[in-house]
């Protein structure tokens, strides 16, 4: 993670938990004032929110530190485990307010809201969603998934005040919408940790480029030779920013070492000038015709 990356991330940490704890007061005041399970329900997913900031703070300043001994690839791989830990997170809280919603149903319980509620859930959504748009921008200027990981966690608190705004004006005519909007809040929040899982679990465990990337590569190996290597057997590892990627071509069995090895190393540098990512290629032999 360069200098800028970094104070980039922190920014966009400290305001996420700035934002939220002073949404979390105003929203959590109406949720105790109205009674309403969804409300506190999303005003404990907006402290979430600070506890996963937090979490991207302290990865930061982890993933800047440089390679070493022990990490020779870097520490960038922290900010993948970062999102899982958001993702956990996230599904805690909705587990729990899964059930607190499948409680009130049980008891027939009613809310009434009030005007604070309709202010306080407006608020929310405006700060949220400005909150996401902010940390998608910076996600995209630092290729951060940390950063994407948070900013899905802002959209889905305000998508969840979305929804509640809606049921607070069907209140007056269904007793049992704070239950069912407490129910619909929790199953959004798991769909948004599914998706958090997806997006950073394959990174970990190792995956092939994407179809782009290998059709630069073909590119690039045939603008270095004149003959097609045929590349192949692709695998990416990612350590954050920092990409490795080892991959297979086919030179011919009588040509010397020194040439086969120009050629690798040509196209090895013109990967990583290219697509930014740093290359081991694997020699083979090919197959002589008959």
């Amino acid at each position: 993670m360069s200098q800028e990356s970094h104070k980039l991330t922190l920014l966009s940490g400290w305001i996420s938990i700035i934002g939220n704890i002073l949404l979390f007061i105003v929203k959590l005041w109406a949720g105790l004032v109205t009674g309403s399970v969804a409300l506190i329900a999303d005003a404990w997913h907006t402290l979430s929110d600070s506890a996963s900031s937090l979490v991207v703070i302290i990865s930061a300043n982890f993933s800047i530190k440089p390679a070493d001994k022990e990490h020779p690839f870097g520490h960038g791989r922290i900010e993948l485990i970062s999102s899982i830990i958001i993702g956990v997170m996230l599904a805690f809280v909705a587990f729990d307010f899964f059930i607190q919603a499948i409680d009130k149903l049980r008891h027939r319980e009613t809310v009434v809201f009030g005007t604070f509620a309709i202010v306080a859930t407006v608020l929310s959504i405006i700060v949220k969603e400005g909150m996401a748009q902010y940390a998608i921008w910076a996600s995209k200027k630092v290729d951060s998934p940390m950063l994407r990981a948070d900013a899905w966690h802002h959209r889905s608190d305000a998508l969840s005040s979305v929804i509640i705004l809606i049921g607070i004006f069907l209140a007056p005519l269904w007793w049992w919408i704070d239950g069912v909007l407490g129910i619909v809040v929790s199953l959004f929040i798991i769909h948004t940790t599914v998706t958090l899982f997806k997006e950073n679990i394959n990174p970990l465990l190792g995956e092939e480029p994407d179809k782009a990337m290998i059709n630069s590569i073909h590119k690039i190996c045939d603008e270095q030779f004149e003959q097609h290597v045929n590349a192949h057997h692709f695998h990416l590892h990612r350590y954050g920013r920092h990409k490795e990627l080892t991959f297979h071509i086919r030179l011919p069995g009588n040509m010397d070492l020194q040439n086969a090895h120009k050629i690798a190393s040509t196209i090895e540098r013109s990967v990583e000038k290219n697509l930014n990512v740093i290359a081991t290629i694997h020699m083979e032999p090919m197959e002589s015709k008959k």
